[in-house]
């Protein structure tokens, strides 16, 4: 359905037809909203060049008409090709933080930004007294830059498998004028920093079962599988990095992992492993912690049956 172009004259007007074709689409949201609504507000607003968090002022404002060409093709783009609206942007935030995306990355989305913002209290005492970090399966480089504003005396490093996706890293670390406490690290999980510990380990890793990727949406195809499968029980890569974490952990350290939806997966996998399950003002049960005398030197090396 083309947008009528010359009886769409305000902000307001375009608003309105946004929400009505994303409804009327049955697009799926997730990747930074969660709504019709605010994802129309969202792309209309970086169209338009207008602050994020300005929408009233600006409501009955009458568009140039090529400024509704521009916002007719971004609605287009978002109801015919499913795309996200942070890829066809290429900005996600987390907090206050923005950050370049495209589909070289997951779409920036984590609890741990939460967390982050009290610097991991009461699990960590003294953000000062953190010298050294890991963001394990960084992707976009998205927790390594938010932990080096919380963790301000940290050398932070951010570990990804991917060449692509350390490039879009890279990108946001020089972006953030971050470059000399954030270095991008290509790795396989811990396998290219032998014998390096930190005071804490955080990770995002890929967790999502065969059949979740089975039934994803399309919006979700568009990110790369490599950072979103992890086998039959969404466990493979948390059964690596549980099994070599203590090695790489300074005593008295932790590491804490985001798995979704998946803790009965976690407790199935690793019945024996005592874990503290955290909450988040927007979430419950979605990240796990396990300190530096809880992790097994090498044990839960069992792959399921």
């Amino acid at each position: 359905m083309s947008a009528p172009i010359d009886e769409l004259l305000t902000l307001r007007d375009w608003l309105r037809w946004a929400v009505s074709r994303f409804t009327a689409a049955k697009l799926f949201f997730g990747h930074g909203t969660d709504n019709a609504w605010d994802e129309a507000i969202w792309l209309l607003l970086a169209t338009l060049d207008l602050p994020r968090d300005r929408l009233e002022p600006f409501l009955d404002a009458r568009l140039t008409r090529n400024e509704r060409l521009a916002v007719a093709n971004i609605i287009e783009q978002r109801v015919a090709r499913r795309l996200p609206a942070a890829y066809l942007l290429n900005e996600a935030w987390l907090g206050p933080y923005r950050f370049y995306v495209d589909e070289r990355v997951i779409v920036p989305r984590s609890y741990f930004a939460e967390l982050l913002e009290d610097g991991l209290a009461p699990w960590v005492e003294d953000p000062e007294a953190v010298t050294s970090a890991l963001d394990l399966c960084t992707g976009s480089g998205c927790l390594a830059i938010v932990m080096a504003h919380a963790f301000p005396n940290a050398s932070i490093d951010a570990i990804d498998i991917s060449p692509a996706a350390l490039a879009v890293a890279r990108r946001n670390i020089t972006e953030h004028g971050l470059a000399d406490g954030v270095q991008a690290i290509e790795s396989d999980l811990f396998a290219a920093v032998p014998g390096k510990r930190y005071d804490l380990i955080l990770s995002n890793p890929p967790y999502v079962t065969t059949a979740a990727m089975a039934a994803l949406p399309p919006e979700y195809r568009h990110e790369p599988s490599l950072a979103l499968a992890a086998g039959e029980d969404g466990m493979d890569v948390v059964r690596r990095i549980l099994r070599e974490a203590r090695a790489h952990l300074n005593p008295g350290g932790f590491i804490a992992i985001e798995v979704g939806h998946n803790r009965a997966e976690v407790e199935a996998a690793f019945p024996e492993l005592s874990a503290v399950w955290l909450d988040t003002a927007s979430s419950s049960d979605m990240v796990f912690l396990v300190g530096y005398d809880d992790l097994p030197d090498q044990t839960l090396t069992q792959e399921p049956a």
